[in-house]
């Protein structure tokens, strides 16, 4: 039996819950299908990056096996993640098998972060998935600043995916990193932008994830001080709103639409965490910005327990990241963030 045809996964009564050792339920798995991406993005990776041989990459009925034994221990949302993952080849019968734990009603929600360069092409196909939202890399509107920014990507191309996603039907955030000298000054055209379009908006602190070619310190901006000066001319007011994630809420009165924020730098959010990220070499990390590490793949090509290798992994799920940024300081963690996936 492949795990494309194994059976739906127990009722949400007769699963046992993920806890890890500070009483948070993980209910929330960010799988990454891919290393390699098609843009190069500054604070993201290397100009010249070595992409992982075949042999180390889980294959898709592996993704699937991994991400069903997460469903079956109470994970509720998994999210497809990169590198860019509509460039694996063979994603959307891995959507398609992933599916059928929405039809079963094991999972509330299957969806994917994406830079949206191949996104009008694929679409379509994710809407009749059952996938319903998706969350969309965009930093920048201007042609010449996006360029630079992905090392020679087309903001056009970017922007017909998101026009054709919503026109598929699904609901669109857009993710923008805050670069102090790049994009910052444009921040409010963007959230017009994507409010305009019907699109939600999150802003995001960059973070020290792996080397890269120029120095984070000097792009850095606290989104504490891009807030303050949102709040100059527009009305910001607090919602509960939540989609399962980091971000924190707020509705622009002024156009009507949400904008969250993620701050794992000047605000830390890791007391109601409930994520854990499998990078595509089937290494599970139970926090963002630590090195903890444990090696599924090992468990499954041995035919070894994983559920009791899962378990395992939460337990030893640190309270918090400790990321640091500064001049001279390193990254918190070596690997990069398109090989943990989102």
């Amino acid at each position: 039996m492949t795990p494309y045809d194994a059976p739906d996964t127990p009722s949400t009564a007769e699963r046992p819950a993920l806890i890890d050792g500070f009483g948070r339920a993980v209910t929330y798995l960010r799988v990454s299908v891919t290393d390699r991406c098609d843009l190069r993005c500054t604070y993201c990776m290397a100009e010249h990056m070595t992409f992982l041989p075949k042999a180390e990459v889980l294959t898709l009925e592996e993704l699937d096996h991994v991400a069903s034994t997460f469903v079956g221990l109470g994970v509720r949302k998994l999210r497809l993640t990169g590198g860019e993952p509509l460039m694996r080849k063979g994603f959307m019968d891995l959507v398609g098998g992933l599916s059928r734990h929405l039809k079963s009603g094991a999972l509330d929600e299957l969806t994917l972060t994406t830079n949206g360069t191949r996104l009008a092409e694929f679409a379509e196909g994710l809407a009749a998935a059952g996938v319903r939202r998706i969350n969309v890399s965009l930093d920048s509107l201007k042609p010449e600043v996006f360029r630079r920014l992905t090392r020679g990507g087309d903001v056009a191309k970017v922007i017909g995916g998101i026009d054709a996603a919503l026109a598929a039907g699904l609901k669109v955030k857009i993710n923008a990193v805050a670069l102090k000298d790049d994009n910052a000054a444009d921040i409010p055209e963007l959230i017009k932008w994507a409010h305009t379009r019907g699109c939600d908006m999150t802003l995001i602190e960059t973070m020290p994830m792996g080397e890269i070619d120029e120095d984070r310190t000097d792009q850095y901006i606290s989104l504490g001080s891009v807030k303050a000066d949102l709040t100059s001319y527009w009305t910001l007011t607090d919602l509960r709103y939540t989609t399962g994630g980091p971000s924190r809420y707020v509705r622009v009165e002024e156009t009507g639409g949400r904008l969250g924020f993620i701050t794992p730098m000047s605000h830390n959010f890791c007391e109601l965490c409930n994520r854990v990220r499998l990078t595509c070499t089937g290494t599970l990390h139970t926090c963002l910005g630590r090195e903890d590490a444990s090696d599924l793949r090992a468990v499954i090509r041995a035919g070894g327990d994983l559920e009791a290798a899962i378990h395992a992994a939460i337990g030893t799920k640190p309270k918090g990241h400790d990321f640091q940024i500064g001049r001279g300081v390193g990254p918190s963690v070596t690997r990069h963030m398109s090989t943990t996936g989102g």
